[in-house]
C-alpha cells in the first residue's frame, strides 16, 4: 500500500530560530530567544482560532489537518452568533467575550466583504401548514416571507446577535496567520502524539514527525479517536442536517434569522427548523443537502485546558452547536494559557479536562 505524505503549505516568511541584533554602541550583540513551537491539530473553526492567535502572539504555529480547512462542521454550521443566549450557563463568559471579538475580528479583516458577518435581528415563528393559508400579514414579518407564519416574536437585535459564513470566516483567519504571522499548515492525517525529553511530537501518516514545544488538539468530534484523549475524555458526534439554497434575486432579503416551530399539514411530530439567510437573496435552487457532526461531551461543557499529566499537551473541543460563536474566545484564551501559562479573556476553570480525571 502506498503511503500518503503529508502536504505542507509553507507561510511566505522564512523560517527562523535565532535572531541576531548587531548593536549601535560597544554592547555586545543580542540573541533573540527562539519561537516557542506549537503543534495545532485540527483545521475546524477551534483549532484556527487557535492558530491564529498563537501566531499573533509569536509562536511558531503548525496546523496539522487531515483533509481541508473548515472542511466539517465548521464549513457546514449557520455561522448564527448571539451575545447572551448562553447566559445562565457555564459557557456564559465565553460567549459573551467571543461575540465581542468576532466584531473586534470583523472590523480588523473586513469581515463584512471576506466572510459575510453581519449583525442580524432574530426572530421566533410558529408555522402550521394549511391547504388554505391566511392572506394577511404580520407586521412583524420581513417581506420576504409569504408563508402561513404566526405569533411572531423579536428574540435577538442587531445589538445581540449576528452572522458570519462560517467556512469563510474560518479560512480567512488561516489565511491571515499564513501570511501575516508566519503559520504554516500541514494536510496529512494525524496518528499519535508522542512526549519525552521535553518535547512534544506529532506523527503524520506517511512518515512526517512535526515536533514542538506543545501541541494543541483540536479535532472535535474525531477527538475520541486519538488514544491520548480517549483515556481520558470522551466526545461524541452529534449529527446535525442542513439546507443550502442558492438565490436566484440578489438583495431581496432583509438581515433575520428565523427560529421555527413547524407543524406538518398531516400530522406527526413538530419540527423546530432554523434558517439564516446569507446576504444573497430569495426564491432559491437547492445547492446542497448536507449533514455534519457536532463535537458534545458527557456533560455538554468545552473542554479547554492542559491535559493532567501531561505538560505542554493541550485540548480544545466538545463546543456542540455553539463552536462558530465561541471559537474567538476559545482561540484567544488558548493562546494564552499556552503562551503566557494563564488566560486573562475567560477564567478556564470550568473547562478543565481535569473533570474527568
Amino acid at each position: 500500500m502506498m503511503m500518503k505524505s503529508p502536504i505542507i503549505i509553507p507561510s511566505r516568511r522564512p523560517p527562523s530560530s535565532l535572531t541576531v541584533r548587531a548593536s549601535m554602541d560597544n554592547n555586545p550583540q543580542q540573541i533573540d530567544p527562539p519561537k516557542k513551537k506549537v503543534v495545532v491539530c485540527g483545521g475546524g473553526v477551534i483549532g484556527v482560532c487557535t492558530a491564529y492567535f498563537l501566531s499573533k502572539k509569536g509562536a511558531a504555529v503548525t496546523l496539522i489537518e487531515q483533509s481541508s480547512i473548515a472542511c466539517a462542521a465548521s464549513g457546514k454550521a449557520g455561522g448564527f452568533l448571539a451575545l447572551d443566549w448562553c447566559d445562565g450557563s457555564p459557557v456564559s463568559s465565553l460567549a459573551r467575550a467571543s461575540f465581542g471579538l468576532h466584531r473586534s475580528l470583523a472590523e480588523e479583516l473586513n469581515g463584512r466583504e471576506l466572510y459575510g458577518y453581519r449583525p442580524v435581528n432574530a426572530l421566533s415563528l410558529s408555522i402550521a401548514e394549511s391547504e388554505n393559508p391566511p392572506r394577511s400579514r404580520k407586521s412583524k414579518l420581513p417581506p420576504w416571507i409569504d408563508g402561513p407564519a404566526k405569533t411572531p416574536k423579536t428574540i435577538g437585535t442587531t445589538e445581540t446577535t449576528a452572522q458570519v459564513h462560517p467556512q469563510l470566516f474560518t479560512r480567512t483567519l488561516m489565511e491571515k496567520a499564513v501570511a501575516e504571522y508566519g503559520a504554516e499548515v500541514v494536510i496529512g492525517k494525524l496518528l499519535s502524539v508522542e512526549t519525552g525529553g521535553g518535547k512534544i511530537s506529532a506523527v503524520v501518516e506517511g512518515g512526517g514527525v512535526i515536533d514542538g514545544d506543545a501541541v494543541v488538539l483540536a479535532l472535535g468530534p474525531w477527538s475520541s479517536k486519538l488514544t491520548l484523549l480517549s483515556s481520558i475524555i470522551r466526545v461524541n458526534g452529534l449529527k446535525a442536517h442542513s439546507l443550502v439554497l442558492e438565490p436566484k434575486e440578489m438583495d431581496a432579503i432583509t438581515a433575520h434569522a428565523l427560529f421555527l416551530s413547524y407543524q406538518p399539514a398531516h400530522g406527526g411530530q413538530p419540527m423546530d427548523p432554523e434558517i439564516y439567510p446569507r446576504p444573497t437573496g430569495v426564491e432559491a435552487r437547492v445547492k446542497a443537502e448536507q449533514a455534519c457532526f457536532l463535537p458534545c461531551t458527557d456533560d455538554s461543557i468545552p473542554v479547554i485546558g492542559e491535559i493532567p499529566g501531561m505538560a505542554g499537551c493541550f485540548v480544545a473541543t466538545g463546543h456542540s452547536c455553539w463552536g462558530i460563536l465561541n471559537g474567538p474566545a476559545t482561540g484567544a484564551a488558548m493562546a494564552e494559557l499556552v503562551m503566557d501559562g494563564g488566560s486573562s479573556i475567560v477564567d478556564l476553570t470550568r473547562f478543565s479536562p481535569a473533570r474527568f480525571v
